[in-house]
């Protein structure tokens, strides 16, 4: 993955990985999550972006604690900047798939 893992002391379920597409310019990876599944804390180091594949409601904790919920809509992709810190964890009462496509080609650490 192109994350670095920082922290993993919850009790909850760890999303499950499968990594698509891993080359010298892109990683494709889909993500699974039941209910309650989290990331763990971890670190973007390349630029992404996310494709849900269904709908569903993740918290975001970032590194210093904050809280934001946010509603994934099926088909509705969004591009995030290398550099950002979060767990992510599956609110929702539905498993939540997306796809993470992770731009290597950009690289520069933040």
């Amino acid at each position: 993955m192109g994350m670095k893992t920082l922290v993993n002391n919850s009790n909850r379920k760890t999303a499950n990985a499968k990594n698509q597409v891993d080359n010298e310019d892109v990683r494709v990876t889909e993500y699974h999550f039941i209910p309650g599944a989290e990331t763990t804390f971890h670190k973007h180091i390349f630029d992404y972006v996310v494709i849900p594949l269904t709908d569903g409601e993740l918290l975001l904790i970032n590194s210093e604690g904050e809280e934001i919920r946010s509603k994934l809509s099926r088909g509705l992709s969004y591009f995030r900047n290398s550099g950002i810190e979060h767990n992510v964890i599956n609110v929702g009462k539905k498993d939540l798939i997306f796809i993470e496509l992770e731009i290597k080609g950009n690289f520069k650490e933040k």
